[in-house]
């Protein structure tokens, strides 16, 4: 049996009504009576009527009665000032001193007692009080060491768990075993990541039961079930619940809170030593780019070393995040990071081992070693599919058995990627060199002098600066779009055929070419793409 079900319930009025003393005084409940379970934080003994001075709130009261039972002004302000001070409720033994029940007092206590919600108990026999509140402090001292205990058992036993650096579903294990029910961790999307004591499936039928799409909201008591956020206040990454708790047990709350506590340590661990690691395989990835003669077996054993152990062939993949003129420094390299850790775990759950890199700010790379047997494009789609987010562009290397080649593949990636940022129209999950075809050949060339000698030498008539050369430069790039195809591009413009003709006779003319020339549009065509691609 856990501890949770060992530990004894509140002490309350109906529990002290039970103890014999008490029943010796033949207990008759006046009013309350449906107040009964209230819980007694202490047991206090008064007589006067002024006692409001004298609680804090929560006790029950034990009382003669001796200076207000007389007067019903004096009872009345008497159970004024219990209900004020938030006692839990009264027992007043009204006896004469010979021992008989003093029944006019019963009827004055009465008459004041009527429509009150207070629990007052009468009295018509003696009992000792001091019985009564040895017994009753007793049990609350059982009952307070009971939770100190129960702390100490909390605290140890989500101690261990970050000691062992155990696991989302190791801490929810625990703390379903704690609460000795179900407990659910979801994130901010409200997609289960991990749950214990429990099926998805009678998960769905809870959700059915409160009438909501999600846990701890909707009707019923789904919105009173015990639940905490996890993450630190400005970087919440998921909620923790815990269905058939309700979040007024103070136990169960303690237990969920630090449960909560853990699993936002071990995500912020992780993450440190996913960033060291990061940084690790980075240096390595660096140093064979950056090396003219790198060995094989040399750089094999250092990534054994950060984990990453191949067995077959890998692929260069390089996540860049989109990003406009505007786009804030620090947001881009936290959806960066982001993005990153994402692509690692969907890896790893994947079964594809990781060698990554930081590469320019707002990409990274990262050579995936494929499973055994895998398919290069269904593990790539499925990769990228899990991203959270749709604003990147992934370029993909060359698929190679060797690390040096596949890490020495993340530069054309990255050349990819860049690529195929800049297109128009995007409909690929990923692109290689063979999906940009010429504009990836051109943007690889963007340094080569002689590429850019071609280009402005074919483009030059209409890069001067006379305010026509732009707009003529824009028609030359759709009739090319158009396949040299004089109708379609004037359908296009909603343009007449005679102005079109005119104008791109006029276009010829400037460019001293013709324009039906295949040659010639081809030549203009690579100018072109050369002059978009590098701005």
């Amino acid at each position: 049996m856990d501890f949770w079900s060992q530990r004894a319930p509140d002490l309350t009025i109906a529990g002290l009504l039970d103890v014999d003393e008490i029943r010796r005084g033949d207990p008759e409940v006046v009013t309350g009576g449906d107040q009964l379970g209230r819980a007694v934080r202490w047991v206090h003994i008064a007589d006067s009527e002024n006692v409001a001075q004298f609680l804090e709130g929560g006790e029950l009261v034990l009382s003669t009665g001796l200076s207000y039972r007389s007067s019903p002004e004096s009872t009345a302000n008497f159970l004024d000032q219990l209900e004020s001070a938030s006692a839990s409720g009264a027992v007043i033994e009204l006896i004469h001193d010979d021992g008989r029940p003093d029944d006019e007092a019963i009827e004055t206590v009465r008459a004041a007692a009527r429509d009150r919600e207070i629990p007052i108990v009468i009295l018509r026999h003696r009992i000792k009080f001091v019985r009564v509140t040895e017994l009753a402090h007793q049990e609350l001292l059982n009952r307070q060491l009971a939770r100190v205990e129960h702390a100490r058992t909390v605290h140890e036993a989500f101690t261990q768990l970050s000691l062992e650096s155990a696991g989302a579903q190791d801490i929810v294990d625990r703390t379903a075993d704690l609460l000795g029910s179900p407990v659910i961790l979801e994130d901010v999307g409200h997609r289960l990541l991990a749950y214990a004591g429990d099926t998805p499936s009678s998960r769905t039928e809870q959700h059915e039961s409160t009438g909501t799409d999600h846990l701890g909201e909707g009707s019923g008591y789904g919105r009173r079930w015990l639940q905490t956020p996890v993450g630190l206040r400005d970087r919440r990454w998921g909620r923790l619940l815990a269905p058939g708790r309700l979040g007024s047990d103070e136990a169960a709350v303690q237990v969920i809170e630090r449960a909560a506590q853990t699993l936002t340590l071990a995500r912020m661990a992780e993450r440190d030593e996913q960033d060291l690691l990061v940084a690790a395989q980075g240096g390595l990835v660096r140093d064979i780019i950056e090396s003219a003669d790198v060995d094989e077996k040399q750089v094999r054993d250092r990534a054994a070393d950060l984990g990453f152990a191949p067995r077959g062939r890998m692929i260069p993949v390089v996540v860049r995040v989109d990003r406009g003129p505007h786009t804030d420094p620090t947001t881009l390299q936290l959806r960066e990071r982001s993005l990153h850790r994402d692509f690692v775990s969907a890896a790893t759950a994947h079964r594809c081992s990781t060698l990554s890199a930081g590469l320019q700010s707002g990409s990274f790379g990262v050579v995936v070693a494929l499973p055994p047997g895998a398919d290069d494009d269904a593990v790539l789609e499925r990769l990228i599919a899990e991203l959270p987010s749709r604003d990147t562009t992934v370029g993909v290397g060359r698929t190679s058995k060797s690390i040096v080649d596949a890490a020495i593949g993340l530069e054309s990636a990255t050349q990819v990627a860049e690529i195929a940022s800049t297109l128009e129209l995007r409909q690929r999950q990923y692109y290689r060199f063979s999906d940009v075809r010429l504009r990836g050949l051109l943007s690889s060339l963007h340094d080569d002098p002689s590429v850019r000698a071609f280009a402005e030498a074919e483009l030059a008539p209409l890069l001067e600066a006379d305010g026509e050369g732009e707009e003529m430069l824009t028609l030359l790039e759709q009739l090319i779009t158009h396949g040299g195809n004089k109708s379609a591009l004037a359908r296009s413009g909603f343009l007449s055929r005679p102005a079109l003709y005119a104008r791109l006779d006029k276009l010829q003319r400037r460019l001293g070419v013709s324009l039906e020339d295949a040659e010639s549009r081809t030549a203009l065509h690579v100018a072109i793409l050369w002059l978009r691609t590098n701005g």
